[in-house]
């Protein structure tokens, strides 16, 4: 996970899947569908003008939505993304 505080940007979200990292585009389009829902459904969480950008890696091509949503969770807590009631 990347993230820009900037005064231009707002609160938006890039997927990123390299064919490195998993070679199908079947398998890439699914990896960004999961990192996308994962966002959106926790986007009132976040606070602040970002710019974030998700990078799937290989592990992703296994998981589930929720396990997605907690590793997004974790991350944003660790960068200090999250509003104070959801820290």
């Amino acid at each position: 996970m990347l993230q820009r505080n900037c005064d231009d940007s707002s609160l938006r979200v890039g997927v990123i899947s390299s064919k490195k990292t998993l070679r199908r585009a079947v398998d890439r389009n699914r990896a960004k569908r999961l990192m996308r829902e994962a966002y959106r459904i926790n986007r009132h969480r976040f606070f602040g003008k970002l710019d974030v950008v998700l990078i799937a890696r290989r592990p992703i091509a296994k998981a589930t939505l929720a396990l997605v949503e907690k590793d997004l969770m974790r991350l944003a807590s660790k960068a200090g993304m999250l509003s104070e009631k959801d820290s």
